[in-house]
């Protein structure tokens, strides 16, 4: 079984971790976020992974590679230009990629839901496509899927007003299609899947199947942060072997006696952080420096990033790749700090 994850965005919610990388690319916990889910994937029988990649392309074949230890082959395709949903999907095929049943997911979405018994539905109802649902308690920012009691899907509503809503079911970005599902993707322009090909399918074979599990599409900072709670707390499976619940501290990291890391807290490789500093529901990744007396709460640090002695930072900020925050400088809640930015004052949220 193949399955092309859509991975061309890109992930202008989360900069400025973004900036300078693509989002599948950026560090979730111990290893690039997109890892999680080629291991999920090859957990479900999936033994080939086609990306189609947009944005700096070339920096996620840099962090994934071409396999997974132990999991499915890796292969890359690239967009000249924006494809839409369905678009990469057209594009695939015609570089002769598919076969005549494969899956296709948004690159997006932290999970662990149960695509084994996905794949089984669609065989045994012999559908064309069999879209994997999830129940969230407010479906307005998502697309909502209704459906009958056998599964067959009767329509969607995308970002539904609350009026609209008559079910908590919406699309959780994981199908399972049919190679006769390609002739409905015209090629060489960008085309929604949700607005323009599935429509066509309804009472054409085209299926649901409600998943229950974790689920969480990590597109802003604060979903980021929480993804990386319920890795180190296991209220989503994956391969982390946590320092201890809800904390990773790399084993190439420097903590020295007398700083508070955590409860919550990711310290990534060849991070320092100095005796009487405070990381509190925080992540930095790789080669951050903490100084003494320095104060990060329920922000995200990028790699090489610098805070002086007495500095502080508040709830919210997202700090860019190799900035500093010198000496008793504070980050107000919420704010974006540039990579290589210099703050020496306050810089507040914009």
């Amino acid at each position: 079984m193949q399955a092309v994850v859509l991975v061309g965005g890109e992930g202008t919610r989360l900069r400025p971790l973004t900036i300078n990388h693509p989002k599948p690319a950026i560090e979730l916990v111990d290893r690039p976020f997109i890892r999680y889910m080629v291991e999920w994937l090859g957990r479900h029988g999936i033994d080939e992974v086609i990306m189609a990649c947009g944005f700096k392309a070339e920096l996620l074949r840099d962090a994934l590679g071409d396999e997974v230890p132990g999991g499915p082959k890796v292969r890359y395709i690239e967009e000249d230009e924006p494809l839409g949903t369905a678009g990469p999907i057209r594009l695939a095929a015609d570089e002769g990629l598919l076969g005549d049943r494969f899956m296709v997911l948004n690159g997006d979405v932290l999970t662990d839901l149960d695509l084994t018994a996905l794949q089984r539905q669609h065989a045994e109802t012999e559908a064309v496509g069999t879209l994997a649902l999830y129940p969230v308690d407010d479906p307005t920012s998502y697309g909502l899927v209704r459906r009958a009691e056998d599964g067959r899907v009767l329509g969607f509503l995308e970002k539904p007003d609350p009026s609209e809503i008559d079910t908590d079911e919406i699309s959780a970005g994981a199908y399972v299609l049919e190679s006769v599902v390609l002739d409905l993707i015209p090629a060489g322009r960008a085309v929604s899947i949700e607005r323009e090909v599935f429509p066509r399918l309804v009472g054409q074979g085209l299926y649901g199947r409600r998943l229950e599990g974790y689920w969480m599409d990590i597109g802003t900072p604060e979903r980021y942060l929480q993804a990386c709670w319920d890795i180190l707390e296991g209220a989503v499976r994956t391969d982390v072997v946590a320092t201890q619940p809800g904390l990773f501290v790399h084993a190439e990291a420097e903590v020295e006696d007398g700083a508070q890391v955590g409860p919550r807290a990711v310290v990534g490789p060849g991070c320092e952080v100095a005796a009487g500093a405070t990381i509190v529901d925080t992540v930095l990744f790789g080669d951050c420096r903490v100084a003494e007396d320095a104060r990060v709460e329920s922000a995200i640090l990028a790699r090489g990033v610098s805070v002086g002695e007495g500095a502080a930072i508040a709830p919210g900020a997202v700090i860019g790749e190799g900035a500093t925050i010198e000496a008793g400088a504070e980050v107000a809640g919420d704010a974006r700090i540039a990579p290589g930015e210099i703050v020496a004052g306050e810089a507040v949220a914009p």
